[in-house]
């Protein structure tokens, strides 16, 4: 089962070590900021489409982006 808080955290430690402000990431990915932190909290899963937005803001691969929450995931079922 996807975890929304592995998401959300995924999301932002990406977010932060670009050191880009919620309120810029999204207005890049036309998004509301209030969303974005519901989606960083864990609070909302983002739909594909949005997934999308969000890794272009981010400039990073969708594909990427999933292989670190894949990776996460892993991390905490070790």
């Amino acid at each position: 089962m996807l975890d929304a808080r592995i998401v959300g955290k995924v999301i932002q430690e990406c977010r932060e070590k670009k050191h880009l402000s919620q309120e810029v990431v999204s207005g890049f990915a036309d998004i509301g900021r209030t969303h974005l932190s519901a989606i960083e909290r864990g609070e909302r899963k983002p739909t594909l489409e949005t997934f999308f937005k969000l890794s272009d803001a981010l400039n990073i691969k969708p594909s990427e982006l999933l292989k670190l929450i894949e990776e996460k995931i892993e991390k905490q079922n070790d």
